[in-house]
């Protein structure tokens, strides 16, 4: 048997399945390395390279994989989305662009598509997000279409967390628990200083100054800079978290954190604390840090800037985390120190 080395194929493992990819970036291929499946998936992938069809859809995505717009996203954004893309170009990629110009005629071949997910509503909904995404893509800049079909095409999952914050009976109750310290440092940084997951988990000691912890923000794209103040309580966190790694979070091996990893041991330490089926997820932590900058009377352009939102949009992201009961119990103690 002839052996055919293949250059240039990616490798990627999710959940515990592998997938092979043409290259960096390039289609999944089909069937086990070395099977004849596999060698014409590697096959068409390469002509389609060489030629793509630019009158299919397949060709629209990947144009926009290759777009610098693709290639600006987080990296994590990237890891979601990198399959779904496979998946479009999957089940749409054969169709010519210019059946996406008739939306009463796709979108019902989008909602059933969408509609595998049924079960799973946020997969359901990412999908639909990022086929909205190829498509506005194909509108502008490449001009394929003259709309984009999925506008109008209501998402399957909706959930309102404006009241759904960590109290200070729900991190002691974690915290007692038998959960690793290295998560219990996570948790108690997050509710002090609101920053994102994916920013707590590259925090550097080197970005905690005299007076301030300054980092860019991957919601960003490091475009956007917060600066948090070393306030009592912050400074006690930090102290309390030991120095074994330029980052300030590490794992027990003292090294930094994974997002995935960090996720299923923040996942067993709800679970070791009896918190399995508390609607609490670790971005709402947020939530917690906003009450404690609104609570403590600080104004909304404070607040801004100390958790990297803008002015225009501040009301609005108070009422989502903080919350019509905590902001009602800032202004009553407002009003009563101005009395008093």
């Amino acid at each position: 048997m002839i052996k055919i080395e293949l250059r240039g194929i990616a490798k990627a493992t999710a959940k515990g399945k592998v997938y092979y990819y043409a290259w960096r970036g390039g289609p999944r291929l089909r069937g086990e390395p070395g099977s004849p499946e596999f060698m014409a998936s590697y096959n068409e992938a390469v002509e389609d390279r060489r030629a793509p069809d630019t009158a299919r859809f397949r060709g629209v995505v990947a144009a926009y994989k290759a777009s610098v717009e693709y290639r600006e996203l987080a990296d994590n954004t990237k890891r979601k989305w990198a399959p779904a893309l496979d998946r479009i170009a999957d089940y749409f990629g054969d169709l010519r662009i210019t059946q996406f110009d008739r939306p009463e005629k796709i979108r019902p071949a989008i909602r059933r598509w969408r509609n595998q997910w049924a079960d799973k509503l946020r997969t359901a909904d990412l999908h639909l997000q990022v086929l909205s995404r190829v498509l506005s893509y194909a509108v502008d800049p490449l001009g394929k279409i003259a709309g984009n079909p999925c506008e109008g095409i209501k998402r399957l999952y909706s959930s309102d967390r404006s009241e759904i914050i960590w109290t200070v009976s729900d991190i002691d109750q974690i915290k007692a628990a038998a959960c690793p310290v290295e998560v219990i440092h996570a948790v108690e940084l997050a509710a002090h200083t609101g920053l994102r997951r994916g920013d707590l988990l590259r925090l550097c000691w080197s970005q905690v100054g005299n007076d301030a912890i300054t980092i860019t923000t991957g919601k960003s794209r490091h475009r956007c800079e917060v600066c948090i103040p070393l306030y009592d309580d912050l400074r006690a966190v930090l102290a309390r978290i030991p120095k074994r790694s330029p980052r300030i979070l590490t794992n027990s091996s003292h090294r930094p954190w994974g997002d995935e990893s960090f996720g299923s041991a923040f996942s067993r330490a709800k679970h070791a604390a009896g918190m399995a089926e508390r609607d609490l997820h670790f971005h709402d932590l947020r939530g917690t840090a906003a009450t404690r900058f609104y609570t403590a009377n600080l104004p909304v352009r404070v607040i801004a800037e100390i958790l990297g939102w803008t002015e225009e949009s501040i009301e609005k992201i108070i009422r989502r985390y903080v919350g019509r009961s905590a902001a009602t119990r800032a202004l009553i103690a407002h009003l009563n120190e101005a009395k008093r």
